[in-house]
């Protein structure tokens, strides 16, 4: 309950659309209420003008008031460029009141501020009515519809009530499957299924909000209300339970529908577009300001880009400034034939403001054995991979040198605290602030390498780091996605010389920080004192896992270097993953150049080593 209340709070910004058949009068209207959106407006209203149904059958009707930004000059740039775009027109702006009676913020809901929002929504309601009107779009200005289909997806439906499902920067979205007799939220899995698309269609749910069509011609229609009072009197004559539940406008309408036989549903046949999660009456604007920050670099992961927005808005927008947190440096590893890769990645930095070096990685296709064998590598003995029992592939060798010569790198430079990046990895909201936080708390202990961004292997205890709250001593882990690496930290990698008894990169660094099962392995190397620690939650993780769609690994997908026996008598390595191998890896002299690959965006390994989300 406190959820939707405060969700309410930050949208004072609902839409209403009317659509028709008929061109002489509209099909939907857009009810928008809006109050201190001036930051999410040109992104919302472009993407209102981006839908593609036709606008000559859209109706808008707009109410701004208790604004103390310029979120009404901004609506007024929007209907001078492209009102007359559209049906009509309905709206009215009250600039002088900017504040609710005993609101404690702009995120506040006293009870007169609920009160004002249901008149509008009514007043709305019944518009839609006196215009004829076929459908209702009710649409809250913090939804981004990053999906032109939407209202032509929606109503191609032909539904009595349906919802766009949303995505959030969490687990947020602007539906319910699951509701308590008090007229609480409640989780169910059903929730998980249908938000994480794990299953596709349109669902029958108790609760659905911030963006909701509604057709007008159904009958049941004309019992839907947000007003207490009202649905308390229906119900009454009805002789049906009378509503008890709080002066709230989304589950007011929610139990009319309940009350009147009318169906509510979500679809997620489109990935629709982004809603803001509400806030608490003590949070500020700059936190708000921050979730659009996530959401902008969520599309960039999920679109490729921020869709874009109309040419005169362009000048509200505006990018966090870049910086490297507190890091000497970060370096981002990207083959130069995976330029798509690193345009991405660019993007996502200018979403969230960092400052990141593109270091070209060192491409497995243009290794053959003989410039192996040139830089003086030589594999470790016994060596196969623990999940597919092969060799290493020549990506593999390729993406470890590209994390060997940015190690280099840091002891040349001397820089004394790295980030080292993989260049298809997905940043968790609020990177920048987790990132300082897990800093600051690392700032006083010794310390060689943290993980931002890994796969846990074993299930063993991995206590947390005294003095921390976000630190754990790290165990057995995978992916090079992201880390953290000292100067101190660095030149113990280098001593060890890695690639006198190469294996893959992450193989290695479990080794160095002695957490590694395999000890045949672990004895090559005598001196295994890096001092390893892992954020905990992790700060990012990959876009892809294996076997989804989009994923792609150019470690796996690449030449293996061929297991040659010593002897003819000697037996073939097992498929026990703890069998202790006596064979030596060489490579194979006829290897073809050209026939091998490097996964820099994250060492993409075998189905073991990345079937699972973090």
């Amino acid at each position: 309950m406190r959820v939707v209340l405060v969700l309410l709070v930050i949208c004072a910004l609902s839409v209403g659309f009317a659509l028709d058949l008929e061109y002489e009068k509209p099909t939907v209207l857009i009810t928008l209420l809006v109050r201190n959106k001036a930051h999410i407006l040109p992104l919302f209203l472009s993407y209102v003008e981006q839908l593609d149904y036709p606008k000559k059958r859209i109706a808008i009707w707009l109410r701004c008031d208790h604004s103390s930004d310029n979120s009404a000059v901004l609506l007024q740039q929007w209907l001078r460029k492209s009102g007359n775009l559209y049906h009509s027109v309905d709206y009215d702006f009250d600039q002088k009141t900017q504040r609710y009676q005993n609101e404690t913020s702009v995120y506040d809901w006293p009870e007169s501020r609920f009160k004002h929002l249901i008149a509008l929504k009514e007043e709305a309601l019944q518009y839609a009515r006196d215009i004829w009107a076929d459908y209702i779009f009710f649409l809250d200005a913090d939804v981004l519809l990053t999906s032109p289909q939407t209202l032509t997806s929606l109503t191609r439906l032909q539904l009595p009530i349906v919802a766009p499902m949303l995505f959030s920067e969490g687990l947020y979205s602007n539906f319910w499957c699951g509701m308590t007799e008090d007229y609480y939220y409640q989780r169910t899995d059903e929730y998980m299924e249908i938000y994480h698309r794990r299953k596709v269609g349109v669902y029958e749910v108790p609760m659905v909000h911030t963006a909701v069509l509604v057709d007008m011609n159904y009958a049941g229609a004309r019992y839907l209300t947000f007003d207490r009072q009202r649905l308390i009197q229906m119900q009454s004559e009805q002789q049906l339970r009378v509503y008890d539940g709080p002066v709230d406008d989304i589950i007011v309408f929610a139990m009319s529908a309940n009350s009147s036989g009318v169906p509510l549903r979500v679809s997620n046949e489109l990935a629709f577009g982004y809603l803001m999660q509400p806030l608490e009456p003590s949070d500020t604007l700059e936190q708000d300001v921050q979730q659009l920050i996530n959401i902008r670099a969520n599309m960039v992961n999920d679109l490729g880009q921020v869709p874009p927005i109309l040419d005169y808005f362009q000048n509200h927008i505006h990018l966090p400034e870049k910086s490297k947190v507190n890091f000497d440096h970060i370096f981002m590893i990207n083959l130069l034939r995976r330029p798509e890769r690193r345009e991405k990645m660019e993007r996502i930095f200018n979403e969230i403001g960092l400052d990141v070096e593109h270091f070209p990685a060192v491409d497995g296709k243009e290794l053959n054995a003989q410039l192996v064998q040139q830089m003086g590598i030589s594999f470790l003995p016994g060596y196969e991979d623990p999940y597919h029992h092969r060799p290493m592939t020549m990506g593999e060798i390729g993406c470890f040198l590209s994390h060997y010569r940015i190690w280099q790198q840091i002891v040349e430079r001397q820089l004394q605290q790295v980030l080292i990046l993989e260049d298809d990895i997905r940043f968790k909201p609020y990177f920048k602030s987790n990132a300082l936080r897990v800093l600051e708390q690392v700032e006083k202990l010794d310390y060689d390498l943290i993980y931002f961004g890994r796969k846990r292997l074993k299930e063993e205890n991995e206590p947390w780091v005294d003095g921390t709250d976000n630190l754990v001593h790290v165990g057995y882990s995978y992916w090079t996605l992201a880390y953290v690496i000292t100067l101190q930290g660095a030149n113990k990698l280098l001593a060890a010389k890695p690639l006198e008894n190469l294996i893959p990169v992450d193989e290695f660094l479990p080794i160095m920080f002695d957490r590694h099962p395999q000890k045949d392995w672990s004895s090559v190397f005598e001196t295994r004192n890096l001092i390893a620690f892992s954020a905990a939650p992790l700060l990012l993780y990959p876009t892809h896992y294996t076997g989804e769609s989009g994923y792609i690994s150019d470690t796996e997908d690449s030449q293996q270097v061929a297991f040659v026996e010593t002897t003819a008598d000697e037996p073939q390595p097992k498929s026990d993953r703890q069998q202790i191998f006596a064979n030596s890896l060489q490579l194979d002299q006829d290897l073809k150049l050209g026939e091998s690959s490097h996964n820099n965006a994250l060492p993409q390994v075998s189905m073991g080593k990345s079937h699972q989300e973090l």
